[in-house]
């Protein structure tokens, strides 16, 4: 059985062991799997631009054609040396999952395999057949801490040559983690802004960021939680019309659907009022935004909850990819 832990995933990219015919690299932040899935892709020594080498796929490609990844794993390279085939969009769509374990079952020489995946469920089967594999390896990419994402700020400021100032990092680090990939893009838009400035302060922030204390980010997700339509328009027309970075707006949300999903399930298992599972919740909820959590709480179930934080992620990749419609896309995504 190989699933690596959080601790192991950063020295396991650097030095992949391809004695494994399949990678799994799955999880809720889908920046960070895509990230991981090419650090694993550049480790294995295959020629990346040459598509007789690299394979890249699309999971939805396959319904068309579904024979497509078997004939492309068992090919022999017409110029010697190793292949790769990055699939890309792993469900667990059955056909998949048979030719997953036919994969397995039959090892294709000098061929590795990298699924890239978003958030699979544990006991889901095709994370189910690669857990269990011992030719096969599971990398999990879930959000990132504090600590991930000030290794990545750093790491950016040390190409830079620039420093940051201890208020402006706190603040910094308390807007970002929601997604790897956006994370590192604003980041590097930070200092980019910045650029020939030695040290970067609060200010910079916000002027490139923008202030989500001063456009009260909280009015509208406690809009969205509570189901408050009016109060919703009210506060996405205000946000919208201050030109603010709509980045904000997705962290803030993603954050606190992930806050309800720990709250929610602390209700359904232990059997906490609403109430008590505010009360008691770390980090402590902001006074004046109790009534609206406890609302929230009794009117989310677990799996809407769930469902609501997926759509934020997708959401929230689709606005970076599309920036002139980022606005248009945040505001259906909250809408919905």
């Amino acid at each position: 059985m190989t699933q690596l832990k959080a601790n192991e995933i950063e020295n396991y990219l650097r030095k992949p062991d391809f004695g494994k015919i399949v990678h799994l690299i799955y999880g809720p932040d889908r920046g960070l799997a895509a990230e991981s899935a090419s650090k694993l892709a550049e480790a294995s020594s295959v020629d990346l631009n040459d598509p007789f080498a690299t394979i890249k796929l699309d999971a939805d490609s396959l319904n068309a054609d579904p024979d497509r990844l078997m004939n492309e794993a068992y090919t022999v390279s017409m110029f010697g040396g190793a292949r790769l085939i990055w699939l890309r969009g792993v469900t667990n769509n059955a056909s998949l999952v048979k030719q997953l374990e036919q994969l397995l079952n039959q090892p294709p020489e000098n061929t590795y395999c990298i699924f890239e995946s978003g958030d699979l469920k544990k006991g889901s089967k095709v994370r189910d057949i690669v857990e269990r594999a011992k030719n096969a390896c599971a990398i999990p990419c879930y959000v990132d801490s504090a600590r991930n994402i000030a290794s990545i700020l750093d790491e950016q400021l040390s190409k830079t040559n620039q420093t940051i100032g201890l208020e402006a990092r706190q603040f910094l680090l308390s807007l970002l983690g929601a997604d790897r990939g956006a994370s590192r893009a604003e980041i590097e838009k930070l200092c980019l802004y910045t650029s020939g400035k030695r040290e970067i302060e609060y200010t910079d922030i916000t002027d490139i960021l923008g202030d989500a204390s001063a456009i009260n980010v909280d009015s509208i997700t406690d809009a969205v939680l509570t189901g408050n339509i009016q109060a919703f328009d009210r506060s996405i027309t205000k946000f919208t019309s201050s030109g603010a970075s709509n980045f904000l707006l997705f962290s803030a949300m993603i954050r606190q659907f992930q806050a309800l999903d720990k709250m929610r399930n602390e209700m359904d298992t232990s059997g906490k009022s609403a109430s008590q599972a505010v009360s008691t919740a770390r980090p402590p909820i902001f006074f004046a935004r109790k009534a609206a959590i406890e609302t929230a709480l009794n009117k989310w179930p677990a799996r809407a909850i769930r469902a609501a934080h997926e759509r934020l992620q997708t959401s929230l990749l689709d606005s970076r990819k599309s920036n002139s419609l980022d606005a248009e896309v945040a505001h259906m995504a909250l809408l919905a």
